[in-house]
């Protein structure tokens, strides 16, 4: 009989599902609200439905990321270091270090044989995610998305002398209001933000081949400066932001596994997806 995995990662910006088989079968992505329960409700019957699969077709479910505590439907709950460690090497299995760039947070994880063997994290300030570019790209009237594509076109990097997203915005709006070029702006941000996880990810002895998932993996300009940085190519996965709920997919299969070979049920703790939906 084929089975089927769900991995959920409720990070504190986007939420993403991930529902595996032989591979990657259907997912996900969409932006965390303040309920977690009821979007993760929903989020799991969108990606049932894209996957033509009913809720008893999984055979289990694992949860990640900020808000996993709040899936009453998981069967486990397992930390965002393993689960973007096993996704990662996943779908980059030569990669043994691990930059992810998050809306409030970004991590370095180091992999040895596809296992954690260390990591760090700056969860203490805005600077270096996704949440720093958000700002940058409100005072300077750019859409999110298109800062990339801007910062490849600039003459050069202006140098942004602050790391703190407040007194970088403020620096920044002063300096386009004295007539430096927005692609300037932005390719100087990025160089910010590429020294300062290099600075972090540093301690863990960065070792080829890298790799950036998360949100500010789809930046290019970001990317061509973490590699500027780096020294190295930097790797980047098909989707970037699944690879937390691809490797929570993974975790529940390798625990089933686990326990079909030692002869042991499969311990499950989850509700019925029907009596989460009215979970509050």
């Amino acid at each position: 009989m084929k089975q089927f995995f769900a991995g959920i990662d409720i990070g504190s910006t986007m939420t993403k599902v991930a529902i595996m088989g032989d591979g990657l079968v259907a997912s996900v992505i969409g932006p965390t609200g303040p309920e977690h329960r009821r979007l993760a409700h929903r989020v799991m019957e969108e990606a049932l439905t894209g996957a033509r699969l009913q809720f008893t077709d999984l055979s289990y479910i694992v949860a990640t990321g900020y808000g996993r505590i709040n899936v009453p439907f998981a069967d486990k709950q397992v930390t965002e270091i393993t689960c973007h460690a096993k996704g990662l090497h996943s779908l980059l299995p030569t990669a043994k270090t691990v930059v992810d760039i998050g809306g409030q947070d970004s991590k370095g994880i180091k992999l040895k044989n596809g296992k954690v063997a260390g990591f760090v994290m700056n969860d203490k300030c805005a600077a270096g995610t996704g949440r720093f570019l958000e700002v940058i790209a409100e005072a300077l009237g750019v859409p999110l998305d298109a800062l990339g594509e801007l910062s490849l076109s600039a003459q050069k990097a202006t140098t942004i002398s602050n790391t703190c997203t407040v007194f970088a915005e403020q620096e920044v709006v002063s300096q386009l209001a004295n007539g430096e070029p927005v692609e300037n702006l932005i390719a100087g941000i990025h160089e910010a933000i590429a020294t300062r996880i290099y600075a972090m990810v540093s301690k863990l002895k960065i070792e080829p081949d890298v790799a950036i998932t998360g949100g500010g993996a789809k930046n290019i300009g970001l990317v061509r400066a973490l590699e500027a940085r780096f020294g190295c190519r930097v790797l980047v996965p098909p989707e970037p932001l699944l690879t937390g709920a691809i490797g929570a997919a993974l975790v529940g299969k390798e625990l089933a596994d686990k326990a079909a070979l030692s002869g042991q049920p499969l311990v499950r703790a989850r509700q019925g997806l029907q009596e989460a939906k009215t979970y509050t």
